[in-house]
Order: C-alpha cells, then sequence, then structure tokens
C-alpha cells in the first residue's frame, strides 16, 4: 500500500524545504559568530584605547563631536 502521488509530493516538498531553512539557519548562526567575534575584538581595541587615554589626560569625559573633553571630578 503507498499513500496517493500528491500526498507524497506534498511531504517531500515539505521536507526539503525544512532543509534549506536549516540551511539557512546554520548560514545565519555562522555568520552571527563572525560578527560577533568582530565586535568583541573590537570592543577590546576600544577599551585598550580608553585605557590609554585615560593614561594620558586622566579621567576624562570625550566629546566625540569635537575632541573635546571635561574632567571628571572625584567625589569623596
Amino acid at each position: 500500500m503507498k499513500i496517493e502521488k500528491e500526498e507524497l509530493d506534498l511531504i517531500v516538498d515539505q521536507q526539503m524545504e525544512m532543509n534549506n531553512m536549516l540551511k539557512q539557519i546554520g548560514l545565519l548562526e555562522s555568520e552571527k559568530s563572525r560578527v560577533l567575534k568582530f565586535y568583541s575584538d573590537l570592543l577590546t581595541e576600544s577599551n585598550k584605547t580608553k585605557k590609554g587615554l585615560e593614561e594620558k589626560y586622566g579621567a576624562i569625559n570625550i566629546d566625540l563631536s569635537d575632541g573635546s573633553y571635561t574632567p571628571i571630578e572625584k567625589k569623596d
């Protein structure tokens, strides 16, 4: 006994579509991992830059629009 051809075709099409979606999910996860690694590396580099600036200028707030800065006052 067999199911009808149309039913088999429907099941096969659905299975193929699910497999394609799983491949796309895998590709997206791979891309996500790559972007997260890039972000992590950039964050590390940014923290090094901030530390270098703090060693040079002390604790400051920097205006990113023009590069001016103001010292951060320490609270006792």
